[in-house]
């Protein structure tokens, strides 16, 4: 009976990872390369109301270890599932966005992402360059950074990291 108590918290913390997975590739795990207030306390809210959907009514030392070991295994053999496996690795992770090309915006991109004028002038700014005509390469990064070439030669290395901001790019 106890050994089925361990079982049932490796299985539902296994179901609550897979749920957490497909709800952040789902609503944006872009958003949480920075996070602000409310960010910060929605993972809370979400650890705390998750907690018990994984240990169950056993709420014992060795039942959150269990737990905490299922997810830190999960995450191990997922990280190189998807390193070897190409097919899942589109599924689970996202993928670099295009921004600017040849000092041409996508408009279509930075409205889907939500990347405002300010936003990616400030990055610009930040890499030490002025127009967006000056940018040979703008893209938005898997972790939340933006990362931009330029036209010159003499490249600048700079680490933008992306803030959310809700005012959308228009055209």
């Amino acid at each position: 009976m106890v050994l089925y108590s361990y079982i049932d918290i490796a299985f539902r913390s296994v179901a609550v990872y897979f749920f957490m997975t497909i709800a952040l590739r789902i609503f944006g795990k872009k958003e949480l390369s920075q996070l602000n207030t409310a960010d910060i306390i929605l993972i809370l809210l979400i650890s705390n109301s998750v907690q018990n959907a994984m240990v169950g009514p056993n709420t014992s030392l060795l039942g959150g270890l269990v737990a905490a070991l299922v997810l830190f295994v999960i995450n191990f053999i997922i990280k190189k599932l998807t390193y070897k496996y190409k097919i899942l690795n589109n599924l689970l992770l996202d993928k670099p966005e295009i921004l600017i090309h040849d000092g041409k915006l996508d408009f279509k991109a930075l409205n889907k992402l939500d990347i405002s004028d300010n936003e990616l002038k400030e990055a610009m700014r930040e890499h030490g360059i002025e127009h967006y005509a000056d940018v040979k390469l703008c893209m938005l990064e898997i972790d939340g950074t933006i990362s931009i070439i330029g036209q010159d030669k003499n490249l600048k290395q700079t680490h933008y990291k992306r803030k959310h901001n809700h005012k959308n790019f228009r055209k």
